[in-house]
């Protein structure tokens, strides 16, 4: 068992609830390192939620940076960063992995919009992309280097679902993670769209950034038909990405957030961990 390892996974299950059901269904002796990874990700993920200006969140990525830097002891007396070290160390995990998950994650601190998809995509990449990796290398190190691009895949699938989940939040505060070029070709732009009703091109540019998750989503389960079983719970986040982006079409993210139910979640992962993507 991992330090705090209780702590660890009741963070997460508070703050990922989605990710903590997926880890459920890895090996018992993976689960622990899968926590300590979901509850980083938490972490600096949350960090815009807990302060009022971005010069403080920037000094805690750099506490983050620091503290994974040096490993070891580092972050003592911070459950989720002893948990984390003792993971990197336990599974060879690449600490530049997680310099640049940090580095991506300052785009969050600021109110400056997606400036086009080749940007959004590289965030996905540094970001959901890179979690899926480094769970895929905790649970097998030997299989997961091949599956590297597919990561990718899923990883922006994953990413932009959740982005669009947070449109109402992200409009409140006056954040853009919908691309200006996917927002101009809409008939929009950032400025509108965190405005009022976003203007009458804000329902096309949320079509539009649907459009573009499923097709990472589409390119994702055309390869996830080789995946291995013990890489399943890497990528089982993916089990509710189509089943978010449908319920979305059908409603709008612009007025609040699509839900799932605690039995259709349940049952969606279920499913793919015991048949797979075919």
């Amino acid at each position: 068992m991992f330090p705090n390892a209780k702590i660890v996974m009741d963070a997460v299950r508070a703050a990922d609830h989605d990710r903590y059901l997926t880890a459920l269904y890895a090996p018992a002796d993976k689960r622990d390192a899968l926590f300590a990874l979901f509850a980083f990700n938490a972490e600096i993920a949350g960090i815009r939620d807990r302060i009022r200006e971005a010069l403080p969140g920037e000094v805690r990525l750099q506490w983050w940076r620091d503290v994974i830097a040096a490993g070891g002891e580092a972050g003592a007396g911070h459950p989720t960063a002893e948990a984390l070290n003792a993971t990197i160390a336990a599974s060879d995990l690449p600490k530049p992995a997680f310099e640049n998950m940090l580095e991506a994650r300052i785009f969050d601190l600021y109110d400056d919009p997606m400036p086009s998809r080749t940007d959004l995509e590289g965030y996905c990449g540094e970001t959901a992309a890179a979690l899926i990796q480094l769970a895929a290398m905790v649970l097998d190190p030997v299989e997961a280097p091949g599956f590297a691009e597919l990561a990718g895949r899923a990883g922006c699938a994953q990413a932009m679902t959740g982005l669009l989940l947070l449109v109402p939040l992200h409009r409140k505060r006056g954040q853009c993670f919908i691309p200006a070029d996917l927002l101009a070709a809409a008939g929009s732009s950032p400025e509108e769209f965190v405005a009022g009703d976003g203007g009458p091109g804000a329902q096309r540019a949320v079509a539009a950034m649907i459009s573009l998750a499923r097709e990472h989503l589409s390119a994702f389960e055309r390869g996830a038909a080789g995946l291995p079983v013990s890489l399943r719970p890497a990528f089982l986040p993916l089990a509710l990405s189509r089943a978010y982006l449908t319920k979305m079409e059908r409603g709008s993210p612009l007025e609040g957030v699509a839900r799932l139910s605690a039995l259709r979640r349940h049952w969606l992962l279920l499913h793919r961990a015991s048949k797979g993507w075919r």
